[in-house]
């Protein structure tokens, strides 16, 4: 039998899952959600044990992507729930891989593999913050923002942002996977000004189900978001709710933009000695990256740090700011180009897991070293 690489093997697995939907299992959006997770594996397998087709993978390989997940959850990197999540993606597909005949048995799935997981007894990253410590990390931001006398104006700003970052987690109940961008996830590119909707009071956003959800916007969450878009001042409606600082990061934007815009590199490098890559992207009107989801938590890292909140040393994460995370009562769908998918029997407990960086995703996730 001829070699079957794994990357072709995963693209008929997806093409599969995705073709039509004629009971509603969600195949679908399955395959949409599982892409990012394979593909990510099959690198690694390539890069770190030059594995790149079917019939070379070994228990052992699994084993140690196992215990890859394991790392990374004791680094804070990913939950427990989300590493059990990753390799279940995998092991499903090379489930599939069996029942096609392509494979004699499923190396995910011995038990030395799944050892090696870590332990499924994860605590919510929430669970030993206290109402109070939420309020005083927003006490914090709050009065900061709005003390305002000798202030200079970016300094200001960005006062006002962390005080509207800070109130749209807490009240409007909109996840950090929706409002940030998440470098591993190509669908998720943070929420932008034209996504905001003050007559109505809603926030547009990717919800987990993959659909367009309108979202309320509470007065608490509302009000330090209309004073922050007055002193930002977006040049346009695409502009994000949270431009990244990151310099590098903008100014490849800036120049992916001026290249698609005719500009040669002479230019662009032109352009770029007169003025910075903020400036020039404020004056083409080229919308920065969103901040991400790391760049968020260093951004809450560090205001737990300075307003004395804290508990045994950790900080309040993007999803710990909500006031009741697993509360989705004010949340209300708005569109979809199809109507909600439920899961397969065969993958209904897997589902791609939202605010974690991804591997071999360093470079990516470090892209907010100043926030």
């Amino acid at each position: 039998m001829n070699a079957v690489a794994v990357v072709d093997a995963i693209d008929a697995y997806l093409q599969r899952k995705a073709v039509g939907d004629p009971d509603g299992s969600g195949a679908g959006t399955y395959a949409t959600n599982a892409e990012s997770i394979l593909r990510r594996w099959a690198e690694w397998l390539a890069v770190e044990y030059g594995v790149t087709s079917l019939f070379e993978l070994e228990s052992a390989h699994m084993r140690a992507y196992a215990a890859e997940l394991n790392d990374r959850t004791s680094q804070g990197k990913y939950t427990a729930s989300t590493a059990g999540t990753y390799y279940a993606v995998v092991r499903a597909f090379l489930s599939w891989c069996v029942r096609g005949g392509i494979l004699e048995e499923n190396p995910a799935a011995t038990p030395h593999a799944e050892s090696a997981l870590p332990s499924g007894d994860d605590r919510s990253e929430t669970e030993s913050w206290t109402a109070e410590q939420r309020r005083s990390l927003e006490r914090y931001v709050r009065d900061r923002a709005l003390e305002s006398s000798g202030v200079e104006s970016t300094e200001r700003r960005s006062r006002l942002r962390e005080y509207a970052m800070v109130a749209m987690l807490a009240h409007s109940g909109v996840r950090g996977s929706e409002l940030f961008r998440m470098p591993e996830d190509d669908r998720r590119t943070g929420a932008t000004w034209d996504d905001v909707d003050f007559y109505t009071g809603t926030i547009r956003v990717l919800g987990k189900s993959q659909r367009l959800e309108d979202v309320p916007l509470p007065a608490p969450a509302r009000t330090p978001l209309r004073k922050y878009r007055v002193v930002l001042d977006p040049p346009a409606n695409d502009w994000p709710l949270f431009p990244t600082r990151h310099a590098p990061s903008i100014a490849r934007r800036v120049r992916d933009v001026l290249a698609e815009r005719g500009h040669d590199g002479t230019e662009i490098d032109a352009l770029l000695s007169a003025s910075t890559a903020r400036e020039l992207a404020r004056d083409r009107s080229i919308a920065p990256p969103t901040i991400t989801t790391e760049g968020a938590r260093s951004v809450l890292k560090r205001l737990c740090r300075e307003a004395d909140v804290d508990v045994d040393g950790d900080y309040l994460t993007p999803s710990g700011v909500r006031a009741d995370p697993g509360d989705d009562r004010y949340r209300r769908e708005a569109t979809s180009s199809k109507p909600a998918l439920r899961a397969s029997v065969d993958e209904q407990s897997i589902a791609v897991p939202e605010d974690q960086p991804s591997l071999l995703d360093d470079e990516k996730t470090r892209d907010e070293t100043t926030d």
